[in-house]
């Protein structure tokens, strides 16, 4: 929400400067966002009159004026058509910077002749959007002074962050409203005129009781449609709204001042009375975004006996709105149900400054006096003759009351304000209070104070505020939420009990120790365009209604989020990129945890010693799995290895990890060109994904871990190298050693491979050490013996030779 420090003190009568106002604003929980001073940007633009203006002599449409700034003649070349002698207008010295374009002005040299400046367009200063030539003042506009000083514009803009339930501060009159109950000065008194109207109101009803329960109305006829006053186009041009016309203009104007969406209709275009209508299904409108738009019986429209001509609280149509020639129109001032206007937008994704008002509620009692407020606007600037109000309908404006007590303000945020303070808070919002705050009575001749209890009746435009809860909010927020202190709960007596689920424990360890292995964490958003799901495989959901095209699809894989974390390291020269995130993938059968790395760029950088930069390849991404399954718990011993990972890796470069045939636990790999290519890769990009919802529980065993017992001897290892087919994987020469006997071998590890004279193509040497841990006696040559037999028939069963 955004107004100007002059249009608030239109509503608001204080002595407050800028720096205290910005202050209340954010004590009371109007959070600002930001304060800009279009003055700021001007300061180095003058009035300069031009005294002389001779044609360049190397350029036909171009003139070397002589420009007096207040300093004596300089010479400036312009290629404007109006530029004359005479002309008073803007001039940019040396130095200044243009708001437009950014661009610095210097001293140079165009076309062979020295210019020292620029005479400006209303475009160049973000003025306006007229470029076709100089800016003209009026003649007696005094030359060297500031142009912004002159033209009122030190007028900053302030920018205010509304909250979906503070609809009341949707208009620069509630805000003004909030910083008088603050102390900031006296809101000043909305006149409401009266209209004299003549002959009946116009043809208009509610046939939608749900969607539009009053229709207000009002007819002006012998209009003359035209551009808006300066002071009002000034205001909304401040706030980035284009002035259109008059007519457009004054209900913009309300809407933004008082918080009162209006539309006006040009009688020319209306075939019959209006009617407040649900949608019949395949009806189309034209909305005045020059979109078209399909309506269903869900949606509330405004029609005629012909056509639709309004999507009800959102958005005219192209074709009934107010033109230049327009003479007679009909100005509406309806309330909508917000549950209806949202489910309206949302179906047909469009916003629009009304529906954000109509969606948070409208003051439903304003009705008559908005309606009267924008005729009085319109004849007195466009003229024309008003007719009688129509009222079609009711408005929701039965005044809810909350039954308080005072004491409950300390009861409830800790902050004792005095009931007298808190009642004229209240009223300053505008609820009426009555009712004695406490009384006090006698016992026994003892005097005892006894709390009262106020009935309060909230006022129409704060539908946010259904019970005393609400009443201590408002009273807290006023008085400022820096005074509550900081009180902490109280401690329960003891050790205190662990609060972190068992998952919650997983994951804490997982992050750590990716961060220990280099990792940097990684937050990205759980949505994704279609084509960067589609890329990994396409997810199960896709949101109706996306804030933005490229978030829409629910993630079903963390790569997309990383990848795209990694190009924007890369484009920054980032040499090494270590990303983890641990996040949700979201499926039909539900949400599943997950952690996710990628890894590119220098997995070691160039030195002497190691020479050329080295990368990252399939083993790094196998390792960090490792790493981080054994982090979160997983039986990393029992893992196999299979080659099957999904289609984001590349064939023959990649693997999965799983706990027998169908539990995958992680996959990992090289990334396919193809996909690396998508998100603007080069080079080796490794990845992985752990399915941290895919590891079995560990079983409760309470929380005493078992006694450390070092062995009393030492192990003993046996080196063995077989050759096999080399279409059978080490891992699996491995697990088959390890089974071999499974109470002597307590691990087993490949050490070489070998592959060249000495053994036959199509077979490799395989190398693995075995470790061998006696138990209570050392072992015999026996049955050492006998071991090595049972690991060298182990082999043969996977096709293996002893190598000899």
């Amino acid at each position: 929400m955004k107004f100007t420090l002059s249009w608030l003190k239109t509503h608001l009568a204080t002595d407050a400067d800028l720096p205290m106002i910005l202050k209340t604003l954010n004590a009371i929980g109007l959070e600002v966002e930001g304060v800009e001073n279009p003055a700021e940007k001007l300061g180095a633009f003058r009035i300069a009159k031009v005294l002389s203006a001779a044609p360049h002599p190397q350029a036909d449409k171009l003139q070397v004026l002589s420009v007096d700034a207040g300093d004596g003649p300089l010479q400036v070349v312009c290629g404007a058509p109006n530029a004359r002698a005479g002309l008073v207008g803007v001039f940019g010295m040396p130095g200044a910077t243009v708001p437009s374009n950014g661009m610095v002005l210097k001293v140079a040299a165009i076309r062979g002749v020295e210019s020292n400046g620029m005479m400006c367009s209303t475009r160049e200063l973000e003025l306006g959007d007229d470029h076709d030539g100089i800016i003209e003042l009026a003649a007696d506009a005094p030359v060297g002074q500031v142009y912004a000083d002159w033209a009122g514009l030190n007028d900053p803009v302030i920018d205010v962050s509304i909250t979906p339930n503070r609809q009341d501060c949707m208009g620069v009159r509630g805000i003004a409203r909030d910083l008088a109950a603050a102390g900031l000065g006296t809101l000043n008194a909305i006149i409401v005129p009266t209209i004299e109207g003549v002959g009946p109101g116009p043809d208009v009803r509610t046939d939608d009781a749900d969607g539009c329960p009053a229709f207000f109305a009002r007819t002006v006829r012998g209009v003359t449609n035209g551009t808006s006053p300066e002071w009002m186009a000034k205001r909304l041009k401040a706030i980035g709204q284009k002035p259109i016309s008059t007519l457009v203009d004054v209900t913009n104007y309300i809407m933004f001042d008082l918080g009162r969406p209006l539309h006006v209709y040009d009688m020319a275009s209306l075939k019959g009375g209006l009617v407040a209508r649900a949608g019949k299904p395949g009806e189309q409108v034209v909305a005045l975004n020059g979109k078209s738009y399909t309506v269903d019986e869900t949606m509330t429209v405004i029609a005629d006996d012909e056509a639709v001509h309004d999507i009800g609280g959102i958005m005219g149509g192209e074709h009934s709105g107010a033109q230049d020639g327009t003479t007679d129109v009909l100005i509406e001032c309806a309330y909508f149900t917000p549950e209806r206007i949202a489910m309206t937008g949302q179906k047909l994704t469009l916003t629009s400054d009304a529906r954000g008002r109509f969606e948070r509620g409208v003051d439903p009692a304003f009705l008559d006096d908005g309606l009267s407020i924008a005729t009085s606007l319109v004849v007195s600037l466009c003229g024309g003759t008003p007719s009688e109000a129509t009222r079609a309908g009711s408005p929701p404006a039965t005044p809810k009351t909350i039954a308080y007590a005072p004491a409950r303000c300390l009861a409830l945020a800790g902050v004792d304000v005095p009931a007298d303070e808190q009642k004229r808070i209240l009223e300053k919002l505008g609820f009426a209070v009555s009712g004695e705050a406490s009384r006090i009575e006698y016992e026994d001749g003892v005097p005892v104070s006894t709390p009262g209890v106020w009935t309060i009746t909230v006022p129409t435009w704060r539908r946010d505020v259904d019970g005393w809860a609400d009443i201590v909010e408002e009273v807290v927020r006023i008085v400022g939420l820096d005074h509550v202190p900081s009180t902490p709960l109280p401690r329960m007596p003891g050790v205190a009990r662990p609060t972190a689920t068992p998952e919650q424990l997983v994951e804490r360890r997982v992050r750590r120790t990716a961060a220990a292995r280099g990792f940097s964490e990684a937050i990205n958003w759980s949505f994704l365009s279609e084509k960067e799901a589609a890329s990994v495989g396409g997810g199960d959901w896709t949101l109706a209604n996306p804030i933005s095209e490229d978030l829409k699809v629910m993630r079903p894989s963390l790569l997309p989020g990383l990848l795209s974390a990694t190009k924007r390291n890369v484009d920054r020269s980032a040499p090494s990129v270590r990303l983890f995130e641990l996040g949700r993938r979201y499926f039909k059968q539900g949400e599943r945890a997950t952690v996710g790395f990628v890894l590119a760029g220098e997995k070691r950088a160039r030195g002497w010693e190691t020479g050329k930069a080295q990368g990252f390849g399939t083993h790094d991404a196998k390792a960090e799995v490792i790493a981080l399954l054994a982090a979160a718990g997983a039986p990393v011993a029992n893992l196999q290895n299979f080659g099957e990972a999904s289609a984001a890796y590349h064939p023959g470069q990649s693997g999965t990890l799983r706990l027998g045939p169908k539990a995958v636990l992680a996959e990992y790999g090289v990334l396919h060109p193809s996909l690396a290519k998508q998100f603007g890769l080069s080079g080796t990009v490794v990845a992985g994904e752990i399915f941290l919802d895919a590891i079995p529980p560990k079983r409760k065993s309470g929380f005493m871990r078992a006694p450390y017992a070092p062995p009393a001897l030492q192990s003993v290892k046996r080196d063995f190298a077989f050759v096999l087919p080399e279409s059978v994987e080490a891992d699996a020469l491995v697990r088959a050693v390890k089974g071999a006997d499974k109470k002597a071998i307590v691990d087993a590890r490949l050490f070489d491979i070998f592959v060249g004279p000495g053994v036959d193509e199509g077979h490799k040497s395989l190398a693995i050490e075995v470790t061998l841990q006696p138990g209570e006696k050392s072992f015999t040559q026996e049955e050492l013996d006998a071991i090595s037999a049972a690991v060298v028939k182990a082999a043969q069963k996977l096709g293996g030779v002893l190598r000899g």
